[in-house]
């Protein structure tokens, strides 16, 4: 038995081994090499240019706002939602204290769990279509029709990119349905969590006259890291796409004057509107070692001792 031991293994791995090369790792590397042409998607050949179009992209304002735009959902993204989540789920599991042998949450929140959790089941593109709607710029949007009734103006909220000196009105519209559409989903991911931490630790907290306050954050939070470790991670992930909010809500795809645009698009854009698809590619390479580095220092910087409970 033993003889046959890595032949046995290497017959069940060989398979998908041999399609996660072909389907994943081969495709990536096709996507560096086309990076290094000028291929415009048509003809069979490329012409190899090397590094022309990376030299290209550190020339283009459109790629650097796109960029600035990702650094921005990447700092208000997770911390908006995570924030909220983490609240919510603390008063969907805990606030509500000790009963039956362990913590509960405030009443309906069993019901409120579904509510949150709502968005998720919805496409992003009809979550896109349905605050279109909501944030009409005209008196029937359901925001301006509700300013309306104190008697405030209606507000063009994806039009206007500089009310304020450095306030983008336009991106932060989509970075609230960006929060509204995730933050179910971390709701019930953090639920779980809570749900997991064992009720005698909780009852001893609060024996010793731990608020609520201070049981989030000496007994919630270090107990959750793990679980949020890996939320920031994804919710970083999502802040280096947003390509269906931006394209779907935006105006002109991507304005007014590239004022919303994201890479995601302007890939797209460059490849399907352009034909630069050589051009694209380079920023998708870009793009990829962008999110690889935020996930590996992500995971790096917020490494910490594992706590057993």
């Amino acid at each position: 038995m033993r003889q046959g031991k890595y032949p046995f293994i290497i017959g069940f791995l060989a398979a998908p081994v041999i399609i996660y090369a072909v389907f994943v790792i081969g495709p990536y590397l096709q996507a560096f090499y086309i990076a290094m042409t000028n291929w415009r998607g048509v003809s069979a050949n490329a012409t190899f240019i090397g590094f022309d179009n990376f030299e290209r992209l550190f020339h283009d304002d459109v790629f650097w706002k796109a960029v600035s735009h990702h650094v921005v959902l990447l700092l208000a993204l997770p911390l908006i939602t995570l924030g909220i989540a983490l609240f919510l789920a603390f008063l969907l599991n805990v606030a509500g204290g000790s009963r039956g042998g362990g913590m509960s949450g405030i009443w309906g929140s069993k019901f409120y769990r579904v509510v949150f959790f709502f968005p998720q089941v919805l496409a992003v593109a009809i979550v896109g279509v349905l605050f279109l709607q909501i944030y009409r710029p005209d008196g029937t949007g359901v925001v301006n029709s509700l300013l309306g009734t104190i008697g405030i103006d209606p507000i063009r909220w994806l039009t206007i990119t500089q009310p304020w000196p450095q306030f983008n009105l336009a991106f932060a519209t989509i970075l609230s349905v960006m929060v509204w559409q995730a933050v179910g989903f971390y709701v019930v991911l953090f639920s779980a969590g809570m749900s997991s931490i064992p009720a005698e630790i909780y009852e001893s907290a609060a024996l010793d006259g731990c608020g609520r306050f201070r049981l989030f954050f000496r007994i919630t939070l270090p107990l959750l890291w793990d679980t949020l470790q890996v939320a920031w991670v994804y919710l970083g992930i999502a802040a280096f796409d947003g390509f269906v909010l931006v394209q779907v809500m935006s105006t002109n795809e991507g304005g007014p004057d590239k004022a919303t645009t994201v890479l995601p698009l302007e890939i797209w854009q460059q490849a399907f509107y352009q034909s630069h698809v050589g051009y694209a590619t380079a920023m998708g390479v870009a793009l990829f070692f962008l999110t690889l580095t935020f996930a590996v220092l992500a995971l790096r910087v917020s490494r910490r001792e594992r706590i057993e409970f």
